[in-house]
């Protein structure tokens, strides 16, 4: 076993013991910078907790030996799969906590600990479960290069590596894998503030004794800048290199920098006499001037491609959820990038304090103006001049009928997307039928159904009672009862609809539910672990099987599992038959003691030979032990635990599981592992899952629809005097020269996340938002609801591999484009149209002389 993870078993304390003693060490641990936690499975975790809350050591939760191996992309390396999200696939525990858990229960297949350091960052604490891997050379000798796994501050760190004299002046260069390098200039700053992503090296270089560089840039630069220095192409026609994990960032980015106004804003430097560095709510003016560099060099048409790396430092400075290297949505960076942008630049000094009227039956005209006139006093910004607009809100109390009206500024409109209320799963039906391999379904369940409605909708294929499961790892992670929900089934889980008999299934009825498990035994008894029995390793897919109890038998449950897996597997009758009963010399390895067999079947007492198990009757096993010592078997029948270990001791109501216990060679011989494994996919796997389309106008309707508040989310009523469940309805009263729609795909509930794909269709130009408008437009002057499209922001893919891009429409020469990351190409205006990737959809304003257009 691995150094990191030999910690001799000991024997455990109580259940109850251990889960106050593990509660109580994650209750009472906060992180702090320099301590080591641990890494461990979510599902095994689980199952332990569960083990532990039932208060009984012979539960067939049992967890088993720690086993981490879904977390990692391969066994031979142990390199940690990318993406894994926290409480989803793995739980954090602290030293101590994963010390006890891993001397009570020990580790497989020699794994290594998942340990993690917690690290100090800028504005908050956390554990670092991706260390960043860089290359650490200095600019005199890049061949000696260092491999460093860091969050420390770099200078440091390559000074003591590189014994360089203390008070020496040194610089940093940092190197990425696309050969582009740029000057680090805090030489303090540390490896997740400077952006630094694995496989980048750091370059330092110390100055001359007589005060020069001994280059401007790293030799190995030269002729890559050089080719940088003689581009010339289109203004905005730029690709922004991906940090890391940043293509959701750089998708917002080629949105913004493509709306018109606000890039003339920053091109012509207005931006430097507007800067706000006072204002609290504000970034110092530092995300403004970030911003506006990224800008002026996507727009000066000497780069193919752009690397933001001090704008993502500045952001994730500001905003740490936006450090280090995961996943965001486009939308939320766009949102936060939006709003400090305009603190950054709000020409507003001081903002004063100014009471908010409700109408009090008021004229609309009237208390909107107010309101707006309200909202310039405090925030005055080209973000207001070019990005807000004015809603109208209702509020009715359900019991007085008081209205309340008030006109508030938005940023962006979030709209949702029409959700069905069925579900598509996909399924593996295991039909009574042992001749039939398992069929792959794809039904349409109720979202909001249970488990019951997932074997209703296979009942026109049978009329026989059917349990569905979870498998995974070659076991039962769950075994579902027909009243859950059907909430608690993730999309990426494999579930099996397994059909038992006609018959009844129910506890006191004539048969028993068994759960089979398929072991192969080791070639060699396990003499160190001092039972000398065999060590056992599970395989292919697990059977649910309704036994009457009659047959629980161990001569019985043989017959009865051999033809199961005999025709299933697609082994010879004959050969089976004959092996089964070839007389053989060597009795002592071919016999089944009672402590060795077991059919695991739960029954009530009975004076009936026939309704009990081998263990139960001892003396019938003793009389046919002569029998069995004749023949030779191609597997043994174990009572196991539900984790497949070999059984301890089952309660009352314990779901019965058993294993089959093959012998190597038998196996090898007889059993067809690859037919066993085969399945046929149903008619309607082969229909391509329909996607429904709707028109952008559809969800800006629902968007205005009337909605009851929510309890967590009550209203005031001031003639009621108390919280109220209100009515609220939304409506638009003026819209902005650009707006900017947000389309709600991501949709959360208790129990999963899932992405709506629903296509969303558009026109690119003229789209017309006059019906929505309470305040007509065109008048004093004022330019139409009318709107053509100028960027959309696309993401591809599911929840947590996803990719983000953008198609953007250029002001300089009316050729759209689609960016991805540092690649850009043309676009042709049917690809946008029928994008159902879409997250974020930019439209400008036409103006009143192109009213005619």
């Amino acid at each position: 076993m691995a150094a990191s993870t030999s910690a001799a078993v000991t024997e455990p304390p109580g259940l109850e013991t251990q889960r106050k003693e593990i509660e109580s060490l994650l209750q009472g641990h906060e992180l702090r910078a320099g301590d080591t936690w641990y890494l461990v499975e979510r599902r095994w975790y689980e199952q332990w907790k569960e083990y532990v809350e039932t208060g009984d050591q012979n539960s067939s939760s049992f967890p088993g030996q720690i086993d981490n191996t879904d977390l990692f992309e391969e066994l031979d390396s142990y390199h940690l799969k990318e993406r894994l999200v926290e409480n989803e696939d793995f739980v954090l525990v602290p030293a101590e906590a994963w010390h006890k858990l891993l001397s009570w229960y020990g580790m497989v297949d020699d794994q290594p600990a998942l340990a993690r350091k917690v690290v100090d960052l800028p504005s908050t604490v956390k554990v670092e479960v991706y260390p960043v891997e860089i290359f650490l050379c200095l600019h005199s000798n890049m061949e000696n290069v260092v491999k460093a796994h860091f969050s420390h501050t770099i200078q440091k760190v390559m000074m003591k590596q590189f014994e360089v004299v203390e008070g020496a002046e040194t610089r940093l260069w940092m190197k990425s894998s696309d050969t582009s390098c740029e000057r680090l200039r805090n030489i303090h700053i540390t490896v997740l503030d400077s952006c630094l992503s694995s496989g980048m090296t750091v370059i330092m270089e110390m100055r001359n004794a007589d005060g020069t560089w001994p280059s401007s840039r790293p030799q190995i630069m030269r002729n890559s800048v050089e080719d940088q220095d003689s581009y010339r192409g289109q203004p905005g026609v730029c690709g922004l290199t991906n940090l890391g994990n940043t293509c959701f960032m750089n998708s917002a980015l080629q949105c913004l920098s493509n709306t018109p106004p606000l890039t003339e804003y920053f091109l012509r430097s207005a931006y430097l006499e507007e800067l706000n560095f006072t204002n609290p709510l504000g970034m110092k003016g530092e995300i403004a001037e970030a911003y506006a560099d990224v800008v002026k060099q996507m727009w000066s048409g000497r780069h193919y491609s752009v690397v933001p790396r001090i704008f993502k430092t500045k952001v994730g400075h500001f905003a740490s959820q936006f450090l280090g290297y995961q996943q965001h949505d486009s939308q939320e960076l766009l949102s936060f990038l939006l709003d400090g942008l305009h603190e950054d630049l709000n020409r507003v000094k001081n903002k004063e304090y100014i009471e908010l009227k409700d109408a009090n039956g008021r004229p609309d005209q009237e208390v909107a103006e107010e309101a707006w006139r309200n909202h310039r006093r405090r925030n005055d910004s080209v973000i207001v001049d070019t990005f807000h607009g004015l809603f109208k809100s209702t509020l009715v109390c359900p019991e007085c009928c008081k209205v309340s009206v008030t006109f508030d500024p938005f940023c962006y409109l979030s709209v949702p997307l029409p959700v069905s209320k069925d579900r598509v799963m996909e399924i593996f039906f295991v039909s009574l039928d042992p001749v039939a391999k398992p069929v792959q379904h794809r039904l349409v369940v109720p979202k909001a159904g249970k488990v019951f409605d997932l074997c209703s909708a296979l009942s026109e294929m049978t009329n026989v009672p059917m349990v569905v499961a979870d498998v995974f790892n070659h076991r039962f992670y769950k075994i579902y009862h027909a009243d859950e929900s059907l909430s608690c089934i993730l999309d990426r889980d494999d579930i099996f609809v397994y059909e038992l008999s006609s018959g009844s299934v129910e506890e006191d009825g004539d048969e028993v539910v068994l759960a089979l498990y398929l072991r192969e035994r080791s070639h060699y008894r396990d003499y160190g672990s001092g039972s000398s029995s065999y060590g056992t390793s599970l395989f292919g897919h697990p059977l649910l099987m309704a036994v009457p109890r009659g047959q629980c038998t161990r001569d019985a449950l043989y017959h009865l599992f051999l033809q199961r897996i005999e025709l299933r597997a697609g082994c010879s009758t004959d050969d089976i038959a004959s092996a089964s009963y070839r007389a053989s010399a060597d009795a002592s390895s071919t016999s089944l003691t009672d402590s060795q067999q077991g059919s695991g079947c739960q029954q009530q007492p009975s004076k009936t030979e026939s309704d009990c198990c081998p263990q139960v009757n001892e003396r019938q096993a003793k009389r046919k032990g002569c029998e069995f010592r004749r023949r030779k078997l191609l597997f043994t029948i174990q009572a196991v635990n539900s984790n497949g270990t070999t059984e301890r001791g089952m309660g009352e109501d314990a779901q019965p599981y058993v294993a089959i216990d093959w012998d190597p060679d038998m196996k090898k011989k007889y059993y067809n592992e690859n037919e066993a494994e085969k399945y046929v996919k149903h008619q309607s796997m082969e229909v391509p899952h329909q996607q429904t389309t709707v028109q952008l106008q559809e969800c800006i309707e629902l968007f205005t629809t009337v909605e009851t508040l929510e309890e967590e989310n009550p209203w005031y009523c001031p003639t009621c005097k108390k919280h109220q469940l209100a009515t609220k309805k939304l409506d638009l009263w003026s819209l902005p020269e650009v707006l900017i729609i947000h389309l709600k795909r991501f949709s959360y509930t208790k129990y999963s996340r899932e992405k709506l794909d629903i296509i969303v269709d558009f026109p690119l130009r003229h789209l017309d938002f006059s019906g929505f408008l309470l305040k007509k437009a065109g008048t004093n002057g004022e330019p139409p609801s009318r709107y053509d499209l100028i960027a959309v922001s696309n993401h591809y893919g599911g929840l947590r591999d996803g990719h983000y891009t953008s198609y953007a429409w250029n002001k300089d020469n009316g050729q759209w484009y689609y960016f991805d990351d540092s690649k850009v190409t043309y676009a042709k205006e049917e690809q946008i149209v029928v994008s159902f990737a879409t997250g974020l959809v930019l439209l400008h304003k036409i103006p009143v002389a192109a009213k005619g257009n």
